[in-house]
């Protein structure tokens, strides 16, 4: 059996997917027996040959070119469907590179706490701050309008109003969290198992939050591990992230159907997860809410 099955979903972004690889091989130690797996999304950029010419130090590497792109979450599901038997799986964006020593520790930590479903590391973007989506509260309502009015950023250290980041909780030490991004996310084979996997209801956004809900339904925890990190260019392939518009890989045409991804995802997720366990007022509110930031979005 494996220690660890990494799958990488690839959209357009073939030279950062070099480097995610490059930096999974420097930092994974030669104890860890592991396997890549990348799945390519019907990338337009050259991606599918510079994947199949890649020459790595190791055997077992698998590639899946899809003909179409059929999304993240299922595309992470091929990957499982073709992955050995392994007691993890890593799930990575192509933008995400690995600091020495980050994988084994994450293993370490993982081994050590059993009742950790999935776990992420200190998880760093260009500006030097935090991934805030790799360190999230559930967008109840309550946690989504405090963020989106504004609130949170006017009292982000109180829990009342930053429940959608957890900003009241000390991000230099280990906690449990509620969700962690997609971008890098470890999860323990059994757990993912129990969760069924990624819900390919999800096209692009909001698969990993929703996963990171089934696991903790199912009683298994969320970790944040900052005692190691990782580095996230964070949204090179959709393109709608401001923090990385001088260098995605996204067309305008790409843009514009991320974004109505992303909105659709708040409804997928509202609907499945709270749409019975509030009253209409809450939830007719939340669709008009959804509505106006899409039609706002400036995309």
């Amino acid at each position: 059996m494996l220690d660890l099955s990494i799958i990488i979903v690839n959209y357009n972004t073939k030279e950062f997917l070099k480097r995610c690889i490059n930096s999974i091989m420097n930092s994974i130690s030669k104890k860890i027996n592991y396997e890549i797996i990348v799945v390519d999304n019907a990338s337009t950029d050259g991606s599918p040959s510079v994947i199949s010419k890649f020459q790595f130090p190791i055997s077992n590497i698998k590639i899946i070119l899809n003909k179409k792109n059929v999304g993240f979450s299922k595309a992470n599901n091929q990957g499982i469907k073709v992955s050995e038997k392994s007691r993890y799986v890593f799930f990575v964006n192509p933008d995400t590179l690995m600091q020495k020593n980050t994988i084994e520790k994450m293993i370490e930590f993982l081994d050590k706490n059993k009742n950790a479903g999935a776990a992420t590391c200190k998880l760093v973007t260009l500006n030097g701050q935090i991934d805030d989506a790799s360190h999230r509260g559930f967008p109840t309502p309550w946690n989504s309008f405090s963020h989106f009015s504004g609130l949170a950023k006017m009292f982000p250290k109180m829990k009342l109003f930053s429940g959608y980041n957890l900003g009241w909780m000390d991000i230099e030490k280990i906690h449990e969290i509620d969700a962690l991004a997609g971008a890098f996310m470890i999860v323990r084979k059994k757990a993912g198992e129990d969760a069924g996997w990624w819900d390919e209801d999800y096209f692009f956004y909001g698969e990993d939050i929703d996963f990171c809900y089934m696991l903790k339904q199912l009683g298994w925890k969320i970790y944040y591990v900052p005692t190691v990190s990782a580095t996230h260019y964070k949204g090179v392939s959709g393109g709608i992230k401001s923090i990385s518009k001088e260098i995605t890989t996204a067309s305008k045409e790409t843009k514009k159907r991320v974004t109505k991804w992303r909105f659709n995802a708040m409804r997928i997720f509202y609907k499945k997860h709270y749409k019975d366990k509030y009253p209409w007022i809450v939830n007719f509110l939340v669709d008009k809410g959804i509505s106006v930031r899409e039609r706002f979005s400036g995309i």
